[in-house]
């Protein structure tokens, strides 16, 4: 059976990095990436050329179709992967069940697996999505462990200062270069927000948009530790924005 989780987390690849029609996606940089192996990149990678996300090359791999650029869950829906995306729905009870306290600091995979009702491939994709976006890691030995960050009151804070940090570094990089389109795009954006998109878009649609922003920012630097850096801050920043929507 096919991990549609893997396929929704290649589109939300397409969708927060902006990728144009034609942008590649190599099996092993997606398996690198999300912590997986091929296999399942693979079988994902197929799924989606078979609902028309991506394009298929002999020999060459898979390539974008179209650009994503409705809301995740409204692709999520229409594409027919939420029906059996029982990771993300998981994965946020995690998340939940963690901000209310009711998981402790330290944690093994058999509580997890036993409180979920997990199988043994579906609690390594979830543990590992976890792991990708930083807020648990395993143990040396045995076991995993929470970060701290989910209950850290000013974590919000912090990776805010974190940006303000990087992206001017980012900017004085010698080979800085935006690409004019990618400018463009962004400024779209903006006049989108001002002319009361802030106000209309959904929690998922302006942190998509301002993922998009800061990340393209930083890759014109073409420094692969900076673009890895702010890369991982908004993977967190995700769930940040999650736990700060659930203390409303």
């Amino acid at each position: 059976m096919i991990d549609r989780s893997i396929a929704t987390q290649i589109v939300e690849l397409i969708k927060t990095e902006g990728l144009d029609v034609g942008a590649h996606l190599p099996a092993q940089m997606l398996a690198d990436r999300l912590r997986v192996s091929r296999s399942p990149v693979n079988e994902a990678l197929a799924l989606l050329h078979e609902k028309g996300i991506l394009t298929r090359e002999r020999n060459r791999g898979f390539f974008v179709a179209k650009p994503v650029i409705e809301p995740l869950s409204d692709v999520v829906d229409e594409l027919g992967l939420g029906e059996a995306d029982v990771i993300t729905s998981v994965y946020f009870r995690i998340a939940d069940d963690r901000l209310k306290g009711e998981l402790p600091d330290e944690f093994s995979e058999q509580l997890i697996r036993t409180r979920y009702g997990l199988t043994n491939a579906q609690l390594t994709t979830v543990l590992g999505r976890i792991a990708q976006e930083g807020w648990a890691e395993r143990k040396p030995g045995y076991g995993w462990q929470f970060s701290p960050m989910l209950t850290t009151p000013d974590s919000l804070l912090k990776s805010y200062r974190l940006r303000l940090a990087l992206e001017p570094a980012a900017l004085l990089e010698p080979g800085y270069r935006l690409d004019p389109r990618v400018l463009e795009r962004c400024r779209e954006v903006e006049k989108h927000l001002l002319a009361g998109g802030i106000e209309t878009d959904t929690a998922d649609q302006l942190h998509d948009r301002g993922v998009r922003f800061h990340e393209s920012l930083v890759e014109a630097s073409g420094n692969s530790f900076f673009i890895d850096t702010i890369r991982r801050v908004n993977r967190v920043r995700r769930l940040l924005s999650y736990r700060s929507m659930q203390d409303r």
